[in-house]
Order: C-alpha cells, then structure tokens, then sequence
C-alpha cells in the first residue's frame, strides 16, 4: 500500500506505517454507533446553580487560589477568519448595486451599519479619499470597502486568524478577540503570584503575529489590572494529521503522487492541552467574547464552574482516599449515592450484585479520572453540539457532548432524542487534570478514538475523504468525569460572521 517514498513522508510527520493502515482500514469501516440514551436535561446530567451557589462555588474557587492552586486559561485559536468572512468574499465574486438587494441581504447590513464595526476607524485611516461617515458613500462603494478589509493593502482580515480580527471598540481603544480574553483572564484566574496564565493554540503561519500583537498591547492589559501576563503559543502536532483518502478508499495523492494528509481537527488539541501544567484548565473559544462592560455574568459563572470542580475533586479525592486505606460496603453505598445525586449517573446493573473486591475496583476505575465541568446554554436554535447519555459498552451510562453529525437521524430513537435536547454546548468548560495522588493524568489515555468523524472534501478539484479526530470537548474526553451546569445564554455570544459583531453583545457601552 505505501511506498518506500511514502514511508519516508509518514516518518517526517512522525505517523508510523501501522497507524497509517489503521486510518486506511477506518474508511473503510467507519466508525461504531453511539448507543445514545437521553438528551441531558436539568437534575438529569444537567445541575442548576442559583444564585447562592454560585456565590458559595465562586469563594471557593477564591480559596484555593489563596491556597496555592494553579489556574490557566487554554483557547483553541487556530482557525483564520475566511470563514468569518464568507458572505464578503462571496459579494466580491459577483457585486451589484446594493440597491437591487434586499434590506436584510448581509451586504446591505455591512454597509449601512458599517461604522459600527470596531475596526471602522481603521477603515476611514485606509480610505481618507471617501466619506465613509456617509451612508450613501459607503454603499455605493461597498466593492471596494470590502476588498479594503480583506486584503493585505488594507486591514488584511482575510489572511488573519480570528484572534487578531478587531472584535470590539471602546472610548478611547478597540480590542482584538486575543486582547479579549487576555482581559477576561484577568477578571478571574490571577494566580496567587499574581500572574495570569493563558495559553493560545495557533496556526505556526500566525504564531509570530500573535506574538506581536501580545508585545504590542499586553502591557497596558498588565497595567491596568495590575496584574502579569504569562501567554505561552502551540500549535497542532505534525503526527496528528490525518491520511486523506480517494473515495474508494485508497490513499489520496496529489500531481506529485505524494500522500495527502489533513490536519486532524480541534481533536488533536488533546496533546496541546496535555502539556499544561495546572490544577484547573478553562477552556473556551477564540470567537466567544463580550466587551469589558458586559462581562459581569461570564465571570459570575466562570468562576461558579471552577468553585464547583474543585468541590466534585474534593469528593472524589477523599472516597479514591478512602478506598485506598479500608473499603467497606457504608462506604460503597456512599459512593454510589453520590456518584447518583452529585454526577447523576447509575452504576451498571451488575454492580450491586459483584463481590466487595470488584467493587471497590470498579469504583478506583470510575473515580480516578480526569474531571470537566462543562456550562451549556439553554438551546434557542444556534447551531452546536449539545450534551447528551450514552451508554458504553460495560453497561455504564456516561454524559457526552455530541456533535449532530454523531447521531444517527435515520434511526427514529436518536432523531427524537436530538428533538428533545433542551441545551447545547456553547464550550465552555473547565478542567481537573491532576489525580488523588498529586500526579498529572495522561490524558491521551482518556479519548474514546470510536468517536471521530468522516467527511467530504476535495482536493485540487478532486474529491476525497477526511478523518477527524474525535473532538476535544467530545470524543477525546469521552473517558472523563463529566458534570454539566446551566449557564445563561448571555455567556455565550460568538463571532462566526463578520455581521455578528453587530450584536448587541459586542457594541460599546452606551
């Protein structure tokens, strides 16, 4: 199947031959069904904080701070803003006089609210020629307006990541959606040497510009929160990409009959978030950010999530402790009841009949885990995973995130459960990655690779299959300890069209 030729590309990626058959023998075999149970709703998977336990969860997370604990922050960044951008690009290809278009068409709206936009001052420095203050103008020279903030002449948001694009304006300021999170950061993960940590997985195309914008505009962050700024950069693991195939299955070459390989997506990000040394890790997406005035509510219950792992970890570590010493069946029947109230998951039907030993080693096994509480936002039609029961294998139900994609809508049961799904997962979670004992899990160990994905693409025209892993927040922590929150929608506002920032969410204060 692989020449001597090929061997030599998949050694300088670090992909050994074996894992190159198995990916080829997954397209052609796919991937098993998820035995899908329930959507995840409130008091079933799903816990609701009122309003005195997220203050009770927000000391708490306070306190460990004090005690030492280590905080960081982990924002997949990555993808470039072409997506963002769509719409533009498409009008470029054909434009027209927007006033053949209707009043809702995208175009029309990003010309007339276009000085709303938080990049519109460095618009009108681009084009000092026009009036752009005047309607009227900038909608008989949208063409060029666009071509302006896409290409390299011009603000060059075509070519930029996302975390570069400028999200928000303010009096005297505008923010990118990097600086963005810097300033979240410090609003609730200053470490106890009063340093804020943060750690951005970028493209190594954009890795040097992001470096800039930090040197740039991180010390007037540090400044006025008076606080330090420790921003570390990685980016996706060459041995992660994924062999691309031809539809019949068969390696996928290119003019110079070279292997084709695709990046394994957000999935392969499991290995960046292995590297980082914390006791809690939030995780959250470029794209969802808010200006400083609407931050209130995000930093209520970002802080409510960590206070409330930390009271979970606090459990388990004290039962996996107890074990250890002397189990005995009060402290089993203790556990169960809390693994049943606390994780709302019941143990296999077997369980309660096995002798104490396989107990007890049942319960080490499902306890010592990597640990995540996810906040999920109640689903009023955005698209995105949602949170659901699935029952594995050996009986046990566990709560994953489940992409649309991972159901199978022929099959009328998980048609309906997807109806009946009440939240969706707006990735907003954070993370225990540390065991009873103090040491760092391995949490390559922890994904579930029966849930990655296949899809279509194409390559120079030609059509092909890609591999996906299975996604960070989904299957590559399909084997953890899994808790989630309510969150109010309010927390969730990301930024997937350039039109989206006209939001009320990310307007100036008025």
């Amino acid at each position: 199947m692989f020449t001597k030729q090929d061997i030599g590309l998949l050694n300088k990626k670090g992909i050994s031959v074996e894992l190159a058959q198995l990916q080829v023998e997954r397209f052609k075999n796919g991937f098993a069904p998820l035995k899908v149970l329930r959507p995840a709703t409130i008091n079933d998977g799903i816990k609701h904080l009122n309003a005195s336990d997220s203050e009770k969860y927000a000391d708490l997370l306070q306190k460990s701070i004090s005690e030492k604990a280590t905080i960081s922050k982990f924002v997949p960044a990555s993808g470039a803003a072409t997506r963002m951008f769509k719409d533009l690009y498409q009008y470029l290809e054909n434009p027209e006089a927007l006033k053949n278009l209707v009043y809702s068409h995208s175009i029309v709206r990003f010309a007339e609210l276009l000085s709303r936009f938080a990049f519109f001052p460095l618009l009108e420095k681009k084009m000092k020629g026009y009036n752009l203050q005047n309607v009227h103008v900038r909608k008989s020279k949208a063409a060029e307006i666009i071509k302006t903030v896409l290409e390299p002449t011009g603000l060059n948001y075509g070519k930029l990541p996302k975390g570069l694009i400028h999200f928000h304006r303010y009096n005297d300021d505008i923010r990118t959606a990097m600086e963005e999170h810097l300033v979240e950061g410090c609003c609730y993960a200053i470490n106890s040497d009063g340093m804020v940590r943060v750690h951005f997985t970028v493209s190594p195309e954009h890795e040097e510009w992001f470096k800039k914008q930090l040197y740039d505009r991180g010390p007037a962050i540090e400044n006025k929160f008076e606080t330090g700024l420790d921003v570390s950069f990685s980016s996706q693991k060459s041995h992660t990409d994924t062999l691309a195939v031809s539809p019949n299955n068969e390696p996928f070459r290119d003019e110079q009959n070279n292997l084709v390989f695709r990046p394994g997506g957000h999935g392969a990000l499991i290995e960046n978030l292995n590297e980082i040394e914390a006791d809690l890790i939030f995780i959250k997406n470029i794209d969802n950010v808010v200006p400083e005035h609407f931050l209130a509510k995000t930093i209520t219950y970002k802080k409510a999530l960590g206070g409330l792992l930390i009271s979970l970890r606090q459990s388990i570590y004290n039962f996996l402790n107890q074990l250890d010493k002397q189990a005995n069946n009060n402290l089993i029947q203790e556990i169960t009841a809390f693994i049943k109230s606390d994780l709302y998951a019941d143990l296999p039907a077997e369980f309660s009949s096995s002798p104490i030993q396989e107990k007890v080693a049942y319960l080490q096994e499902y306890l010592n885990r990597p640990i995540r509480v996810c906040g999920m936002v109640k689903n009023e039609g955005e698209p995105g995973g949602g949170p659901f029961w699935v029952m594995e294998q050996n009986g046990q139900e566990t709560l994953q995130i489940l992409e649309t994609s991972q159901l199978n809508l022929n099959d009328p049961h998980q048609a309906n459960q997807l109806k009946a799904a009440t939240h969706f997962n707006p990735v907003d979670l954070v993370c225990c990655p540390i065991n009873y004992k103090g040491e760092k899990f391995d949490l390559t160990q922890y994904t579930d690779p029966e849930t990655g994905f296949i899809s279509e693409k194409s390559f120079n025209g030609k059509p092909l299959k890609a591999l996906e892993l299975p996604g960070l927040w989904n299957g590559a922590m399909a084997n953890w300890l899994t808790l989630f929150v309510e969150v109010p929608i309010e927390t969730f506002n990301p930024v997937k069209t350039v039109n989206d920032l006209l939001r009320p969410y990310h307007q100036p204060e008025k």
